[in-house]
């Protein structure tokens, strides 16, 4: 599986300090093993399958995207939890 970021997203991870960008990170590849691991939950609202994981106070915006044999980890943004839902 491939992990890919939007531009919002690597933005929003860079500004973070070193030990949440680990614990941002091992979240992130729970999402790659089978059964996903974290804290998920569908968004209401979309029919495209976007989920959130949360991540203590954070919230990370995800979807699985097919690509031919390879299902890529489309990691649309990573918020804190009062901002994320207002820019989806």
């Amino acid at each position: 599986m491939r992990i890919e970021y939007s531009k919002k997203a690597v933005k929003y991870i860079n500004t973070l300090d070193r030990s949440t960008k680990q614990r941002i990170k091992a979240a992130i590849e729970g999402l790659t093993e089978t059964p996903p691991k974290g804290d998920i939950k569908p968004l209401q609202g979309f029919k495209d399958g976007k989920k959130r994981l949360r991540v203590g106070k954070y919230r990370i915006i995800y979807n699985y995207l097919p690509d031919g044999e390879i299902e890529i980890l489309y990691i649309y943004n990573v918020d804190s939890r009062g901002d994320i839902y207002k820019n989806i």
